[in-house]
């Protein structure tokens, strides 16, 4: 027989307010898995459901809301830049040059930038680091137009029509 369900009126209470002023869904989900029970008299895998998590989670969640309560923020999330190499502003003024070439319509190629972090950095670095860093900082790769810009219809239609063949059927 399963024991009986124990429910603290505080922590009931404190649930319903973190679900009515949190903007975090980590603590939202928090605060549902210790009202949906008490509240509605759900199991933990009616809970697990509603929440969408597993049954697992459910009590997880529940020890997390009853350690922290309702000031407690959850634990950031595995994201998040552990290992950087630079700052966000070191960054930001490391690429400021090419910044202002890219602005003048100069074409940036990846090998000197990788060059030229390596040595800001005192050590080898990696081609996706250098793409990571750029798009980080909202660069992206912009492929060439498809046609010149001063090219001429015309004169390639006119071209096509009179062009020798070079290749003859023996």
């Amino acid at each position: 027989m399963a024991r009986p369900r124990i429910t603290d009126e505080q922590l009931v209470a404190s649930a319903r307010k973190v679900a009515r002023q949190t903007q975090d869904i980590r603590q939202l989900r928090q605060a549902m898995a210790v009202l949906l029970p008490a509240e509605l008299n759900a199991s933990l895998e009616q809970t697990a459901t509603m929440l969408g998590v597993g049954r697992a989670t459910v009590s997880r969640l529940q020890s997390r809301f009853r350690r922290q309560g309702e000031a407690g923020r959850s634990r950031q999330g595995w994201g998040g830049r552990r290992r950087t190499l630079m700052s966000e502003e070191q960054e930001q003024q490391f690429l400021r040059p090419w910044a202002e070439q890219a602005l003048s319509g100069g074409v940036l190629v990846l090998s000197p930038i990788r060059a030229a972090l390596a040595r800001r950095l005192g050590r080898k670095v990696a081609t996706s680091v250098v793409y990571r860093l750029l798009a980080r900082h909202g660069w992206r790769k912009v492929a060439p137009d498809t046609r010149h810009p001063k090219s001429d219809p015309q004169t390639q239609k006119a071209w096509k029509k009179n062009f020798q063949k070079t290749w003859r059927p023996c």
